[in-house]
């Protein structure tokens, strides 16, 4: 088993889990949950992302990780030797859910910063530029994050977990994902404080600017709960999903591209590196005059 194939795999499984979902609110009456537009720049982009991904995979992804992994695990007489003077990791269930966990601390701080670093935010932003909460939101993946993301999972091969492990662990995390994307799953309970769940997972998705920048966590809610991130739902009836600035296009092609533009007229526009750096790394929202405002300034001017 590989990271590419657990995905491929799961293809026909996130089409039946939309199909499943169109129905039930079909039967609702609840019409307004799917626009077929939107489903349709949906559905484009998963597929563009089904066609990108094992090719990156392949290429960058597991090229990367297994190069950082044969560097700082040599073979020493027959077994793996981490350079710290240990030995590597092996495959035994304890591994597998270190590794895990650990996965999910790194998918953290790649969804937050993803969020808070413009030009991470461009790749990310069609994930969230649907105004539909669903399970076709989930297949909507910006097809560019995968050229960044892997950096943020260097350090567990370079600590000593096999980068097949990591790799399988990646897509556990995108699969537990996915399922999030419902609005038909309610509070769960207790499993609120230790798991990302579907409601918080709304949270994430609002555009409304208390819940900006909020549950970035992946599988776990500890990570949110830990760094100051963590948001409850508190009328589920208020939220505006979405993004502050959407490319207001069914296009794929216009969806993927449309924050890399603002950018690049941003940077061209640009009367000093400082602003031109700012306008690329800076935190979304940031202009040097003031003019727009990034979501700590919005959230600080609302609870003023």
């Amino acid at each position: 088993m590989n990271f590419s194939n657990l995905l491929v795999y799961a293809g026909p499984l996130y089409v039946g889990f939309i199909i499943i979902e169109l129905g039930v609110s079909r039967s609702l009456g609840l019409k307004e949950l799917y626009n077929w537009r939107d489903l349709g720049a949906s559905t484009l982009l998963g597929i563009g992302t089904a066609i990108i991904g094992p090719l990156l995979n392949v290429l960058l992804i597991a090229w990367l990780l297994g190069m950082v992994y044969e560097l700082f695990n040599p073979l020493v007489n027959g077994v793996r030797m981490n350079i710290m003077g240990f030995e590597s990791f092996g495959w035994a269930w304890y591994f597998w859910l270190i590794c895990q966990v650990l996965d999910d601390l790194s998918f953290y701080w790649y969804h937050r910063l993803s969020h808070t670093v413009r030009l991470f935010w461009a790749a990310h932003l069609p994930h969230h530029s649907s105004e539909h909460y669903n399970y076709g939101t989930g297949i909507r993946i910006g097809w560019f994050v995968l050229l960044y993301k892997p950096i943020f999972y260097i350090w567990l091969v370079a600590i000593g977990f096999h980068f097949e492990m990591v790799m399988i662990c990646m897509a556990i995390e995108t699969l537990y994902q996915f399922q999030l994307h419902t609005k038909f799953v309610p509070r769960l309970g207790f499993l609120e404080y230790i798991f990302v769940t579907h409601t918080q997972h709304q949270v994430h998705h609002a555009r409304n600017i208390k819940y900006l920048d909020k549950n970035h966590g992946g599988i776990l809610s500890i990570y949110d709960r830990l760094f100051g991130t963590f948001r409850e739902l508190e009328n589920q009836n208020e939220i505006e999903y979405g993004v502050l600035h959407p490319p207001n296009s069914y296009n794929p092609l216009i969806v993927v591209s449309h924050e890399f533009r603002d950018i690049w007229l941003d940077v061209k526009n640009a009367t000093s590196i400082n602003h031109a750096f700012m306008y690329i790394f800076g935190p979304p929202g940031w202009s040097h005059d003031g003019s727009r405002k990034t979501t700590r300034q919005l959230q600080n001017e609302q609870a003023s």
